[in-house]
């Protein structure tokens, strides 16, 4: 059977650059490598498309098949034959990161850990130092984390050499193929433990309830969190601990509501404070202030406390408060209310004030059909 054309199979023209071969060959490789694409023709497919680069990526050999194609009997048909194809791993490792490669020994940064801590209203607010508790494993004190009985340590594993894995070879009609697996014998650390740790069992760590200061920033809302740098658990292979987050849970008030930095509340008032105008104390976050109610007030009407609300959690200022006024109707009249309230209908002619209120003006209309 004829060879395809090398510029065919890599998908490139006769003019491309030495990059933009060597990138399509690599997105090639990626798709027919054996040890991904299980496809029966994976292998032939990635053979072709390594000869292709082979004899494209080499300035003279390139040379040669531009002018002879695969007829020349000099040219070698793309150069590498059974012996000298080298093992799939080989380039499996230089595409996809040397697989597992990575050093088992090295350091590596603990686990992260979530704490959820519920704070009441206020608390969000102003903020507050505490303390809790959290099971987290530590650094065992009795081996100093090494896993082994005080007094030995730990052996390099025979049979990987300390690498944490072995090499299975295997010869293939394409070459040698090199499959590395994590060594069954140390599970992976390299490491061999004769006498372990009588109090980590030779683990190295330990689970311990540990007790951490919280500082709680004034001003957290509710599903915010805040970073203990290195309160996490602990590394492995002498690395830096994990963090800790905390996560916050903030309990309803029964009287203010909260939206970002403001603070809303409804403030209830009688008919005659409205009408008439009143000075009236209004609770706060911080305590109570006096507030002028103008005559004429209609109820839903709000007021604003600047800077009553709550602190900017990046202290960026502090948010405002809102009073809204709610007129209540009042219930169980006496008779002499009553015969007031009565008297007060006649004088007004028993409807509202419709001068000034476009809200009344809308209502008459719509009984008009306008």
């Amino acid at each position: 059977m004829s060879k395809r054309d090398y510029y065919e199979i890599l998908g490139v023209d006769k003019n491309a650059s030495v990059d933009e071969i060597k990138k399509a060959y690599r997105k090639l490789a990626r798709k027919y490598h054996p040890d991904v694409n299980k496809a029966p023709d994976a292998t032939d497919k990635f053979k072709e498309v390594k000869d292709a680069y082979d004899t494209l990526s080499d300035p003279q050999k390139k040379a040669h098949y531009d002018q002879f194609g695969h007829t020349d009997p000099n040219q070698g048909f793309g150069g590498a034959g059974a012996g000298d194809f080298g093992g799939f791993s080989d380039i499996f490792d230089m595409f996809f990161g040397g697989g597992g490669r990575r050093n088992p020994n090295a350091p590596r940064q603990g686990a992260d850990l979530q704490y959820t801590m519920t704070l009441e209203f206020k608390e969000a607010v102003f903020g507050k130092e505490t303390k809790i508790e959290i099971p987290r494993e530590e650094k065992c004190q009795t081996c100093t984390g090494s896993g082994a009985k005080p007094g030995t340590k730990p052996e390099t594993c025979s049979h990987c050499g300390g690498t944490g894995q072995l090499n299975v070879e295997q010869n293939t009609p394409f070459g040698r193929v090199v499959n590395r697996r994590v060594c069954h014998h140390c599970e992976g650390t390299g490491k061999f433990i004769k006498e372990k740790c009588s109090t980590c069992g030779g683990k190295g760590k330990v689970r311990k309830r540990k007790t951490i200061n919280v500082k709680v920033p004034a001003g957290i809302d509710h599903g915010q969190q805040i970073r203990l740098s290195g309160q996490g658990e602990a590394g492995v292979n002498g690395g830096p601990p994990g963090d800790l987050y905390v996560v916050f849970n903030v309990k309803p008030h029964e009287f203010f509501e909260r939206d970002g930095d403001d603070i809303y509340c409804e403030m209830p008032l009688t008919f005659a404070q409205v009408a008439l105008g009143d000075e009236i104390e209004v609770p706060t976050l911080e305590g109570k202030v006096k507030l002028k109610i103008p005559a004429g007030t209609q109820t839903g009407t709000s007021f604003r406390l600047r800077g009553k609300g709550v602190p900017n959690v990046r202290g960026r200022g502090q948010g405002d408060q809102h009073v809204q006024v709610r007129v209540v109707t009042p219930t169980n009249l006496t008779e002499k209310e009553k015969e007031i309230i009565r008297e007060f209908a006649e004088m007004s002619g028993g409807q509202p004030d419709e001068q000034n209120d476009s809200f009344f003006a809308k209502v008459k209309r719509a009984f008009k059909g306008e």
